[in-house]
């Protein structure tokens, strides 16, 4: 046998010991990855790694999926895999803290009625076709307990259209059930937002409903604005229009965040919802900005307290009396998806969100923390002087007061990173207030009484320990800033209806789901925030997108011309059916039929060009798969052809350079 043969035994032995090892290797390896798409579709995000590395207790993973009904859908099927796999490998990733089991719920089984035990309902795929399970339980993996008395989170169904966020939605039903506590927000704000009292009615006004929102699903604790501290169990801090704050209340808020605490801050340059009438029904307007500078400089937020946005793209069509129409407001918007983050968390899926008389904040020039837009305005906006939006009662003046900046600004964003504290020095010093001298000297004797048990105590015995100063945070800070305080009232997104004494809530925007889906994302731990999107796996084809686009503005300019000239033809042609008197002739003359031809044989035309324009775009496309196609089948193994030729030809030269150094030698 020749031993230069490329296929001879001992290599083809060789190459079989080396596959079986290699497949070896790689079953004991199960965690080896190799991850070459452009997104990073299937590497896990090192936030979910921490996540389930340091679980506290073991979980199950039950995947409810109707894999036998799905036989005949292929997409279905397809991204019931993709599911698979993506929790496979966060099974892989938690080193025996989880554990994955797939469920096929058939119909009048055991199974199906696990399903629906824990929620997980089914839903027809197509009219009247079958119905399919596709929905995770995450659940304690203890078998002393029964599985109903187990704690446990639901994702009912799990939507195509959410695949992007497949991750975050897993890790937060992973993190709610090994951290089973009701999150605790604590609220620090100066509005009636909580409930409080009208004077010019005399009664008490219930909560904002947002706030009902918050208590069914938090635990809700008032922050006393005159305190010194904000106690340590509170999860999520949400200070709502804050004013003049003491500098200890801001040293508390500052540590609050250095300590690892998230926080939701909402600022407003002219807050509606503080505005009263009197009993004659004038308006009676009072501390309408609020402000944290101090703060906002250290977390790297530039904001004026001063200025009003107004956009008019997003204005929206209010009615400022009874018996007015409606017009455009431009400091009141109405925030479309459009100007919303899609690749966040919190506004992903919503529609609109309606602000009244909002600021905007941006990034500070020497900002070292991340800032992430999450509603923007239009570029057709600029900042107004709040003092020409406090008081207004016709919104058409302000357009005589609008000019367009030509530039997008921020409403909301998600500030987050390694801060500094705004206070270098430590907690400030409270200042001691001068003891007045006694009047006389009378009441100075009356003063003088005999020391009580409990002046005679140290005081420095009852005092409260004193909290060390952290300098800056250890991990990464997670703040949500919003520049309006209003779109939180009733008024802007839902109308609340009474049902046998219950508040029943209608919602029309979608300010509640945003205020939710924040609380949501800043309630996990810092490695559950950092989760972000995985990028899209439907990859669509770009130039193909853009040759339907370039045809469909084609079509349009065509269908353009063609209805101006039926415009023209038609009044041509009642032009030339009416006498000079302006009455109809009664009869087709010769000249109304030469231009009923006429414009018959421009419509006949204008239709031939469409199809031309129709046909150009197929015939488009069809080159550009055929062209794809050649590529694919013709230029790659040719590309490998050369590539083992030019291996092959080193190879050689190699050999013989060697028997030529043999030879000499």
């Amino acid at each position: 046998m020749n031993k230069k043969s490329v296929f001879s035994s001992i290599g083809l032995i060789g190459i079989a010991v080396a596959m079986v090892v290699s497949v070896a290797v790689i079953s004991m390896l199960p965690s080896l990855r190799i991850d070459l798409t452009e997104d990073r579709l299937y590497s896990l995000s090192d936030g979910t790694r921490n996540i389930v590395s340091n679980l506290q207790q073991s979980l199950e993973l039950m995947f409810f999926y109707s894999e036998s009904a799905t036989e005949d859908i292929p997409q279905i099927r397809s991204y019931g895999t993709r599911v698979q796999e993506l929790l496979r490998e966060i099974v892989i990733a938690s080193n025996g803290g989880l554990r994955f089991s797939v469920i096929d719920p058939e119909p009048f089984s055991e199974d199906e009625d696990l399903a629906t035990q824990f929620g997980i309902q089914a839903v027809p795929v197509t009219q009247g076709g079958e119905q399919v399970y596709f929905g995770l339980v995450v659940t304690q993996d203890n078998d002393e307990v029964p599985i109903g008395l187990r704690a446990s989170e639901t994702l009912p169904l799990i939507r195509p259209d959410q695949e992007e966020f497949l991750e975050y939605e897993f890790m937060k039903l992973i993190n709610t059930v090994n951290n089973p506590d009701l999150p605790v927000v604590g609220l620090l704000t100066g509005l009636d937002i909580d409930g409080g009292f009208n004077p010019s009615l005399g009664q008490a006004t219930p909560p904002w409903m947002i706030m009902e929102y918050i208590r069914q699903l938090y635990e809700v604790r008032r922050v006393d604005a005159a305190s010194n501290a904000i106690d340590e169990e509170i999860d999520i801090l949400m200070i709502v229009h804050p004013q003049d704050l003491s500098e200890q209340m801001l040293y508390a808020i500052d540590q609050h965040v250095m300590r690892g605490g998230t926080t939701m801050l909402f600022l407003d340059p002219n807050a509606d919802s503080m505005v009263t009438r009197s009993p004659q029904g004038s308006l009676i307007p009072a501390g309408m900005s609020s402000d944290l500078p101090i703060l906002l400089e250290a977390w790297g937020v530039d904001y004026e307290s001063d200025k009003v946005l107004t956009d008019n793209e997003l204005a929206l069509r209010v009615m400022m009396g009874q018996n007015q129409r409606p017009a455009p407001h431009l400091g009141m918007l109405g925030v479309q998806r459009n100007y919303l983050a899609q690749d966040d968390i919190i506004t992903r899926r919503l529609e609109t969100i309606n602000l009244s008389s909002s600021g905007a904040i941006a990034r500070a020039e020497a900002a070292t923390t991340n800032f992430e837009p999450l509603l923007r305005s239009s570029t057709d906006a600029m900042l107004m002087n709040a003092s020409l939006v406090e008081n207004v009662t016709d919104p058409s003046v302000l357009f005589d007061e609008f000019v367009s900046s030509n530039q997008s600004y921020v409403i909301a964003a998600r500030v987050s990173g390694m801060l500094d504290s705004a206070f270098p020095e430590g907690r400030p010093v409270i200042p001691v207030e001068p003891v007045e001298q006694l009047a006389t000297d009378e009441a100075a004797d009356e003063a003088i009484e005999e020391p009580t048990v409990e002046e005679t105590e140290d005081p420095a015995a009852e005092a409260e320990p004193v909290a060390e100063h952290i300098p800056s945070t250890e991990a990464v800070a997670n703040i949500v800033v919003f520049a309006d305080t209003d779109f939180l009232s009733d008024r802007l997104w839902v109308q609340v209806a009474q049902f046998l004494g219950r508040r029943i809530p209608q919602p029309f925007a979608n300010n509640g789901d945003l205020i939710i889906n924040s609380l949501d994302n800043l309630s996990g731990s810092a490695d559950l925030v950092s989760i972000r999107s995985r990028g899209r796996y439907s990859r669509p084809f770009t130039r193909v997108l853009d040759l339907q686009r370039e045809a469909d503005d084609r079509l349009r300019t065509e269908e353009a011309e063609l209805l101006d000239r039926l415009a023209e033809t038609e009044a041509s042609l009642a032009e030339l059916n009416q006498t000079e008197d302006g009455q109809p002739l009664g009869q087709i003359t010769p000249e109304i039929q030469a231009e009923i031809d006429r414009f018959n044989q421009e419509l006949l035309d204008t239709r031939r060009r469409l199809r031309d324009v129709q046909y150009q775009l197929t015939e488009d496309i069809e080159r550009l798969g055929t062209n794809l196609k050649a590529i694919n089948i013709a230029l790659i193994p040719v590309l490998l052809t050369l590539l083992v030729l030019l291996a092959h030809y080193l190879r050689v030269q190699r050999r013989k350079t060697a028997s030529a150094l043999g030879r000499v030698a």
